[in-house]
């Protein structure tokens, strides 16, 4: 993990697969025979206990193995099992090791899997003199059966190409050892996690619920007033579940707050079939946030019917940002609602602003209760809320002092113990300094704005005995962030590790984040989250990279997590994507979190989920090519002379300027250098604002970081503003049709060696080089290495589409 002078931690959006030359030289990489990591087994293992803790095998498979062995050991007499008993045994139970895959060779689909797993050349040796009668039973390989009586040759092909992985070896490394099991981090404590890609094409998804009834459905919310039905197996429903795009005021301004920005179902949505939006509407010259009820359609149980809609509340918002935006239900059954405090700078409204007058709604958190109003008011109010009795207070108000929580959550509890059950966690969106984490308890102060995070904004409110504000309970600077997105404490059942973890982002630098709370001293612990380098995400199916713009976070009915990305923040733009939270580390055991959906009755056509991501690092495995027999004479070199000769008058001349061991170089510029001139002949001179791309090893040509010539000098972009139209201008110089992706936080490595000669660049995406967009000045930066800018970039515009 990169850390920026020394403290604050840096994380790369992608992290590419030259990176791994920097760690250990063992990749840690457990997997099991069916392609998934490792688990703790429910019930203990009797036959082959040396992984009863942690390893591949369940009761279930570990009786078939027992079973097997028995098997293969009535084929010897009592000598015979004086001498193999040990052996057969350890060679079954290695289908249960953790690295089970590395040992059989599973991990490469093209090649087939081994019937006997990697052995250390001594282990083998030892094996062969004594029991080399049992390979016959142990292996149905041809190949083995032909060299089985050749201890030479057998050990040679039961070798394995990574020596750290052999059998038994494995078992006494320390670095394949020590950790195994546990959530995977680098050396700055940076955890390792993959994604699985569930959903994209979408235009800003900044809400997914499910409807608890399960049918293990969930709906996905556009901020431009669409909502979407996905099915357990990834398809989409071609209409959507609910179209208010007509009521919804947005634009496809970039980092427009306005729009579709909250969806709730009903605990009770089983039964009743209620739903409840909170979104931005536009009333003659004034913007409004409304909450509406609807219900579903009799007719359809994936279609909203959009004749029941009822207006439950309206605010009125005196500025177009901090709208607030999120609905859920709690565990006492009603309606909270979380409001901005009204936007411009500073809750300017007023002798103490919004977020501190308690006759206003905005800056607040609001609880009501919405059940049984079909007749009567529209919503009560719960006898237990705190200000129900203070004069001038709105009886609405649960909590008070917030800026403008953007994503909040409910803590379903340990799964056991149920310990943190029913605790709210938001995020709340800071000024410009700092973001925060916070518990939201009953009647209590927040603090805004006499106070952002930990710090005095106000200070004349700061000083007041009487502001009795709660504490976030973390706190980070604009260096690692400027916009927090509130996520969810993990409680799924499918990575035991990551219980108990609080997962949230940023919207603006792109980070995944965790808090662990302890147990003992309430405290609580902050760890990042990179996406996993080298092969820590080979598993089918995952992936490590995702876009930027961290939207929001989601559970789906079984709990495990989720969040969402665009590429491009804007409401229009179908670059959003839904991504599965995974821990490549440990899984949970085999059935333990089977669940069977509910039948769907479905009236509309499906959509077929096809996934765009792709795994990052890796090359995809290549069809391996029949090597040539030792016996075989190939003289490739009078191969090559006689093709030669075919097309030419004279071979051996031509020869010096032609290679078959190297590819062929390709060079960035358009023209190839004249024959006979040097290097340095052939080069142009370099004008003010040249550019190059560096820092890929694979030798992409279409990414790298940004280096620019300025003054007789290369030196590097600083990502302070690093955005897609600054990338588009760096492509377009480079002869690109399109920026892909705009990459910060060094992403491609850092340009230590260099000045940083260029800082706060913003430009419109038409100029013709950064040089002409506005920045800080040539040489004039606050910022770091670890801050390098880089660009991906392609003459397709396969990434988003605009």
């Amino acid at each position: 993990m990169l850390r920026c002078n020394g403290a604050v931690p840096v994380r790369p959006v992608r992290i590419w697969c030259f990176l791994a030359v920097w760690v250990a030289p063992v990749a840690l990489h457990p997997q099991c025979l069916d392609f998934k990591p490792p688990f703790r087994p429910l019930r203990e293992l009797e036959f082959c206990v040396m992984y009863k803790e942690f390893g591949c095998c369940d009761y279930q498979r570990d009786q078939e193995l027992m079973t097997k062995y028995y098997q293969v050991m009535d084929h010897f007499d009592y000598s015979g099992y004086a001498n193999c008993a040990g052996f057969v045994l350890e060679l079954l139970c290695q289908e249960c090791s953790p690295y089970a895959a590395h040992l059989f060779d599973a991990e490469d689909p093209v090649t087939p899997v081994r019937t006997i797993p990697g052995l250390c050349p001594d282990y083998c040796s030892q094996f062969w003199k004594k029991c080399s009668s049992t390979i016959p039973h142990l292996s149905d390989d041809p190949h083995i059966a032909k060299i089985k009586d050749d201890q030479a040759l057998l050990c040679q092909h039961l070798e394995l190409h990574d020596e750290d992985y052999c059998y038994p070896y494995l078992l006494s490394n320390p670095k394949l050892t020590k950790n195994l099991g546990r959530v995977q981090s680098d050396s700055d404590g940076c955890l390792q996690l993959c994604l699985e890609e569930v959903a994209n094409g979408l235009r800003n998804p900044l809400a997914m619920v499910h409807a608890n009834d399960g049918t293990h459905r969930f709906f996905v919310a556009e901020q431009v007033g669409l909502v979407w039905v996905y099915l357990p197996d990834g398809s989409k429903l071609e209409r959507p579940f609910l179209n208010i795009t007509k009521a919804v005021l947005t634009s496809s301004w970039e980092g427009d707050e306005r729009g579709f920005l909250g969806l709730t179902l009903h605990p009770k949505y089983k039964y009743n079939g209620k739903l409840y939006v909170y979104y931005s509407i536009e009333v003659g010259f004034d913007e409004r946030i409304r909450i509406s009820e609807f219900r579903v359609s009799a007719n359809d149980m994936n279609m909203v019917d959009h004749t029941s809609e009822r207006v439950i509340l309206e605010i009125d918002e005196p500025a177009s940002n901090h709208n607030g935006g999120q609905l859920l239900f709690a565990d006492d059954g009603y309606l909270y609602i979380f409001t901005g405090d009204g936007g411009m700078a500073g809750d300017p409204f007023g002798k103490y602003g919004n977020a501190q007058n308690k006759s206003a709604l905005l800056g607040k958190v609001l609880r009501i209760d919405v059940d049984d109003n079909e007749r009567g008011p529209l919503y009560r109010i719960p006898p237990d809320n705190p200000f129900i009795h203070e004069q001038g207070a709105r009886p609405e108000i649960y909590a008070y002092g917030v800026r403008n929580m953007w994503r909040c959550s409910v803590d379903r509890g340990d799964p056991q113990t149920k310990e943190g059950k029913g605790r709210i966690f938001c995020g709340d969106v800071g000024q410009n300094k700092f973001e925060e984490i916070d518990i939201v308890e009953k009647g209590r102060n927040y603090g805004w704005r006499a106070k952002e995070g930990f710090s005095c904004y106000d200070k004349k409110l700061c000083t007041n005995s009487s502001l009795d504000d709660v504490l976030p309970i973390y706190v980070y600077p604009h260096k690692m962030g400027k916009s927090v997105t509130g996520g969810y404490v993990y409680r799924g059942c499918e990575h035991p590790n990551l219980n108990g973890m609080y997962i949230f982002g940023d919207f603006m630098s792109g980070r995944l984040m965790s808090l662990k709370e302890d147990r003992n001293t309430r405290q609580w612990k902050y760890n990042e989250i990179c996406m996993g380098m080298g092969l820590t995400c080979a598993f089918p199916g995952l992936i490590n990279n995702y876009h930027q713009y961290i939207i929001s976070f989601a559970e789906d009915e079984a709990g495990e997590l989720y969040f969402m990305s665009t590429g491009i923040p804007s409401a229009t733009s179908p670059s959003g994507v839904v991504y599965k939270v995974v821990d490549p580390s440990r899984r949970a055991p085999p059935r333990q979190c089977h669940y069977d959906p509910l039948p769907v009755r479905v009236k509309s056509n499906l959509i077929k989920f096809v996934p765009q991501e792709k795994l990052i690092g890796l090359d995809p495995p290549r069809k391996h090519e029949p090597e040539p027999q030792p016996t075989d004479s190939y003289d490739w070199l009078q191969e090559l002379i006689d093709r030669l000769g075919e097309i030419g008058p004279d071979p051996t001349t031509a020869l010096p300027t032609t290679t078959t061991t190297k590819p062929p170089r390709h060079s960035r510029r358009k023209g190839r250098r004249k024959k006979g001139k040097s290097r340095a002949q052939s080069t142009p001179e370099l004008q003010n604002g040249a550019l190059r791309l560096v820092g890929d090893e694979l030798g992409m040509r279409d990414r790298g970081r940004v280096e620019i010539y300025i003054n007789g000098e290369w030196g590097t972009v600083c990502d302070d503003l690093w955005t897609t139209n600054n990338a588009a201008v760096v492509c377009r110089q480079l002869g690109f049709g399109y920026a892909l992706k705009a990459a910060k936080n060094s992403e491609f490595g850092e340009g230590k060696d260099l000045r940083i000669l260029l800082d706060d660049v913003q430009c419109e995406g038409t100029e013709s080089s950064l040089l002409d967009c506005t920045h800080a000045g040539v040489g004039k930066h606050n910022c770091a290495h670890c801050e390098d800018a880089g660009v991906i970039c392609g003459n397709s515009d396969y990434v988003v589409e605009i």
